[in-house]
């Protein structure tokens, strides 16, 4: 009994025991937590660095990219489990996942980056190489086919010598026409408009071909330009234009059958008055005087205001050229 009321005696004791121990355990736990702190410090600066760079690339990349439409890649990890011995680490280990996921998505985009530029110039050599052809396509199309033999179709067949050095003229009259390299690369030096009104742009870019006196590729443009849009404003320009390019090109009587044509599907066109001059004159040059002085007569009384005002000086001109009364 003695014995035991000595006991508060040994809880002095263990009670220096128990705070020396608790003081290892602190001392424990601040030298284990402390290289993590400076690790995680070290780490903190690049991995602000790569997210910085990241989000450059981002925006070279995707312009204009944002949260709306690009989900981001880099999510917080799930939260580690509250489990001893982890509490120190989970810090780093957040920041390692991070670093390697920003390494891995710079990577990829810098990749995409280099293979989409080389694509994008690849593109661009076939592009050019292709607008390269077909001018060369379309001012060899303009060029009209020669004719056998040297005569037209409808004179018939000769025979003897003639009829034997037909197909050599024939290919010496081919060669002779084919357009040469220095006039398809005149003729693409010719500005293509190119506006939102295709027709517009069509018939422009003909009157430029014929301005240029590229009287057999201003023809080609023209008449493509009526078919595509026969229905477009400026169809009475493109059919007094192309009689014109077919005049100035030796071509009389293609000329007449163009302006008759002008004059009668649009009367009221803006070119009507000048395709009856221009029929005129055309008549003129077939030796067909008398119906070209009716022509002459038809713009007078159709048209007097234009007849009188800016055909005026033309239309006396031609009428004398064909000896009207």
């Amino acid at each position: 009994m003695s014995t035991r009321r000595f006991s508060p005696l040994f809880a002095r004791p263990a009670s220096q025991a128990g705070r020396m121990l608790a003081g290892s355990l602190i001392a424990a736990l601040m030298a284990s937590a402390t290289p993590a702190a400076a690790q995680a410090a070290s780490i903190e600066p690049r991995v602000k660095k790569l997210e910085t760079e990241m989000r450059a690339v981002q925006r070279k990349v995707f312009p204009g990219g944002s949260d709306r439409f690009f989900e981001p890649e880099i999510s917080a990890p799930a939260a580690a489990p509250n489990t001893t011995g982890t509490l120190a680490s989970a810090p780093i280990t957040d920041l390692l996942q991070r670093v390697d996921t920003l390494e891995n998505q710079i990577t990829r985009l810098t990749a995409q980056t280099e293979e989409n530029g080389f694509k994008m110039g690849q593109l661009e050599k076939r592009l050019a190489t292709l607008e390269d052809k077909a001018a060369q396509a379309a001012a060899a199309a303009a060029i009209p086919a020669p004719v056998l033999g040297g005569t037209s179709a409808g004179a018939g067949a000769g025979t003897g010598a003639g009829a034997a050095a037909g197909p050599l003229a024939s290919v010496a009259t081919t060669a002779a026409a084919a357009p040469s390299a220095e006039r398809i690369a005149a003729v693409s030096r010719i500005e293509k408009p190119q506006t939102s009104d295709a027709g517009e742009d069509a018939y422009l870019y003909g009157y430029r071909l014929w301005e240029a006196k590229f009287l057999p590729e201003a023809q080609a443009q023209l008449r493509f330009a009526l078919e595509k849009h026969p229905k477009h404003k400026r169809t009475s320009y493109t059919r007094n234009l192309l009689g014109r390019a077919y005049l100035d090109d030796g071509k009389p009587s293609a000329a007449a059958k163009m302006f008759a044509e002008n004059y009668e599907k649009e009367p009221r066109g803006e070119r009507a008055p000048e395709s009856l001059y221009f029929l005129g004159e055309s008549l003129v040059k077939l030796n067909e005087k008398p119906k070209a002085c009716i022509a002459f007569a038809e713009l007078a009384e159709v048209y007097p205001d234009v007849a009188s005002g800016r055909l005026s000086d033309r239309l006396t001109a031609g009428r004398r050229n064909a000896g009207c009364k």
